[in-house]
């Protein structure tokens, strides 16, 4: 880089930076999410309530975590058309779900009040302390809630957002008395590039949010973009089978250092034993043995998670021994291989998996812990455009499945094209091309009536999806 490329960096950064605290909101503003349901919405809401920031907000939806901010004294209603907004209202944060015509945000400009972006308002929040930032298409909420809860085992009290509850630190977000904030970093929107953090971490990079990238050059650029961000004495952490991420980390000017199931890592894990939903794996780094670890939670891609938070939690400075412990006691996220109950001899999973490779790894893990069962796959295809755009990648990816069962769509930031052009008609047609036992029930209520009458003893059910089809899970285990 020469003086003048140099010079141009530094005076974008002070223009990001100025940006970034022009929307930090302080205590006693009155800051209105529309949105507020939304996971990473709503833990940025509780911790600015424990900042001492009067809170209100709009979701279409109510939720365990609306019901949660409301018990914090936040003010929110289900409306969304505009006539609710505070009128002392000093600044408005809106999801990257929200379009230009919602009601609520077109009063706010009305109104002259300050919009910014949720990730915006984060980039803010971890601008003041040391950032931790998970990246990558899978796995970000896994090594998030893995890292702050070693932190949090540590003694050192990170402020962590989550995009994903996790009871074993408190749920989805923490306002922490130290110095360090973890994050998980989204790539829609380009939305990550908001965050300044120290420490990075990209699990893998694939295809997604194509309604908005178009393609995966785009995408690899923006992961690009990304690694160029951590700062030059941070850290930045990849899976070192990933040939996006190879292309993406060149744009690095900090350390790195990669992660993968053999030597040819950094950090390098062999897998002992995979059984009754306990990983047992060494770990080495530089081929040097590092230490033998355990984790409650099943599947490879876990292990690699895991390899990912160690080296993370390592370079912050925390030993050995307490990333083991922390790690044993690990217990996941909701909605992340959930197990949800466990009845006359059935068991109901829950999965966030809405992507392909999700739902691939998902069952193949399922299928390692329950070999000899009857696997039952309840899935609902995420945004009409992301089914279309990855439609025959869905239909390969049930292969560890004995039967399907799909819903109907469940429509997210989709136009009316995407409506006309896909439905889960065609995606029933391709799957059952590929020789896959499926079924089309259209409704989560229809589809616990047939889970209710079909499902045997010793079967085991996984729902699946980004929307609302963890319905289907806890009404089906309500019924037993």
């Amino acid at each position: 880089m020469n003086f003048s490329e140099g010079m141009d960096n530094i005076k974008a950064s002070k223009v990001s930076l100025e940006k970034q605290f022009n929307c930090r909101p302080l205590r006693g503003h009155c800051v209105y999410f529309i949105g507020i349901g939304g996971i990473g919405m709503s833990a940025v809401a509780r911790i600015l309530i424990h900042e001492g920031c009067v809170v209100a907000g709009s979701d279409v939806r109510t939720s365990s975590l609306t019901s949660t901010l409301e018990e914090m004294g936040a003010k929110i209603n289900t409306k969304q058309d505009g006539s609710l907004m505070p009128a002392e209202t000093d600044m408005v944060v809106v999801s990257a779900s929200i379009s230009e015509d919602n009601p609520d945000l077109k009063t706010a400009r009305k109104m002259g009040i300050k919009v910014v972006k949720y990730s915006q308002i984060l980039g803010s929040l971890m601008q003041e302390k040391r950032g931790i930032a998970i990246s990558g298409t899978h796995g970000k909420t896994t090594t998030s809630a893995m890292i702050s809860t070693v932190l949090k085992a540590a003694g050192l009290d990170p402020t962590f957002v989550i995009g994903g509850e996790v009871p074993g630190i408190g749920g989805n977000a923490h306002l922490g008395k130290g110095n360090l904030f973890v994050a998980e970093a989204c790539e829609y929107d380009r939305s990550f590039l908001n965050l300044t953090p120290q420490v990075g971490v990209i699990t893998n990079i694939e295809e997604d949010h194509l309604d908005y990238y178009e393609n995966i050059e785009k995408i690899i650029n923006a992961f690009g973009d990304f690694a160029s961000s951590i700062s030059r004495d941070g850290l930045l952490v990849v899976n070192n089978h990933d040939d996006n991420i190879s292309v993406a980390v060149k744009r690095a000017h900090c350390k790195v250092e990669t992660y993968s199931l053999d030597v040819s890592s950094d950090w390098c894990g062999e897998i002992i034993s995979g059984g009754s939903g306990i990983n047992r794996f060494k770990v080495f780094k530089k081929n040097t043995f590092f230490g033998e670890f355990l984790l409650k939670i099943p599947g490879a891609h876990n292990v690699l998670n895991a390899l990912a938070a160690t080296a993370v939690c390592t370079f912050i400075g925390v030993d050995r021994d307490s990333i083991k412990a922390a790690l044993a006691s690990f217990t996941g996220a909701n909605r992340r291989f959930q197990i949800i109950g466990v009845r006359n001899g059935i068991t109901v999973i829950d999965d966030y998996a809405h992507h392909p490779t999700e739902i691939r790894v998902t069952l193949t893990a399922a299928r390692e812990l329950y070999p000899e069962k009857r696997i039952w796959c309840v899935f609902q295809p995420h945004q009409y455009s992301r089914t279309r755009h990855l439609l025959k990648g869905f239909t390969k990816s049930f292969q560890h499945a004995d039967r399907v069962i799909l819903a109907d769509i469940y429509a997210a930031r989709d136009n009316d094209y995407e409506r006309t052009v896909m439905n889960s008609v065609k995606l029933y047609e391709e799957t059952r091309n590929a020789g896959v036992d499926v079924q089309y029930i259209p409704q989560l209520t229809d589809i616990v009536h047939v889970l209710s009458s079909s499902v045997k003893p010793g079967d085991v059910v996984v729902t699946m999806g980004a929307g609302d089809v963890w319905k289907v899970a806890y009404d089906f285990v309500s019924g037993f």
